[in-house]
C-alpha cells in the first residue's frame, strides 16, 4: 500500500484517521499513518504533543515527516481555527469567503515547505466543525435527548465547515455552551463515526476535496 503520512494538531484527529480514514482509504490501496504535532521538547527528551503553538513547530514537523522517502504524500490535519500569527499567508488574508481564506493559506502553506509531495489541509474551522453535519448526532451520542438541545444560528451557514472562527463562536465553543460534558479527544471521534464519512463528505466540499485527492494518489 502507499503510505500517507498525516501530521495531526491532537488525539482526536489522530482518532480520526485511525477509526475512519484508515479502513476507508485502505480500499483506495492507501495505508495513512497519523503523527501528532509536537509543540514542546524538553533537553529530558520529553515531548508535548497536540495544539499549534508556533509555525516553526509545524514547519519542524512536516520536514521530519518529508524524511520518509517511502512516503507518497505528507498531509496535515490542522485546525483553521486559532492558527498563530507566524503562518505562512495570515499576513496577507483577506476577509472572503472561509473557502478562499482557507485556500489562500494552504496555498502560502504549500509554498514554503516547498515539496511536491507535501500537500496540506486545515480544517474549517476546526474538527468540530464536522460534527454539525448531523447536530442531532451530538447530544445523542452524549445521553442527552436531541429535542431539548439548539444550537444557536448555525442554520444560517451553508455548510459546516464555514461555521466561524469567533471566540465564542466557533464550533466547539458552540458544542460546549450547549453540552458542557462534551470531550473533545473520547466524544469526537465517536460523534463523527456515527455520522459516517458519506455524510460529511456530502456537506463539508473542503474535506471531500482532500479526501478525494488522497485517494487519487
Amino acid at each position: 500500500m502507499k503510505r500517507i503520512l498525516i501530521l495531526c494538531e491532537g488525539q482526536t484527529e489522530e482518532t480520526f484517521v485511525t477509526r475512519l480514514l484508515k479502513p476507508h482509504l485502505n480500499q483506495f490501496d492507501k495505508e495513512p499513518i497519523p503523527t501528532i504535532l509536537v509543540t514542546k521538547k524538553l533537553k529530558s527528551g520529553h515531548e508535548f504533543q497536540g495544539g499549534i503553538t508556533s509555525y516553526t513547530r509545524v514547519r519542524r514537523d512536516v520536514y521530519h515527516l518529508l524524511r520518509d522517502s517511502n512516503a507518497v504524500c505528507i498531509t496535515t490535519m490542522l485546525d483553521y481555527y486559532g492558527l498563530p500569527a507566524d503562518f505562512p499567508g495570515k499576513k496577507t488574508l483577506s476577509a472572503q469567503t472561509p473557502y478562499d481564506r482557507v485556500a489562500h493559506l494552504e496555498l502560502a502553506f504549500a509554498q514554503d515547505i516547498d515539496n511536491p509531495r507535501f500537500r496540506p489541509y486545515l480544517m474549517l474551522h476546526e474538527f468540530e466543525a464536522l460534527l454539525f453535519v448531523q447536530p442531532a448526532v451530538i447530544p445523542e451520542a452524549l445521553g442527552v435527548s436531541p429535542a431539548g438541545v439548539t444550537f444557536n444560528n448555525i442554520t444560517q451557514f451553508n455548510s459546516p465547515e464555514e461555521i466561524d472562527d469567533g471566540q465564542q463562536t466557533h464550533p466547539a465553543a458552540r458544542i460546549k455552551q450547549v453540552l458542557p460534558s462534551y470531550r473533545k479527544a473520547l466524544d469526537g471521534p465517536r460523534i463523527v463515526e456515527r455520522i459516517g464519512l458519506g455524510q460529511i463528505r456530502a456537506r463539508c466540499p473542503h474535506f471531500h476535496e482532500w479526501l478525494s485527492y488522497l485517494e487519487r494518489l
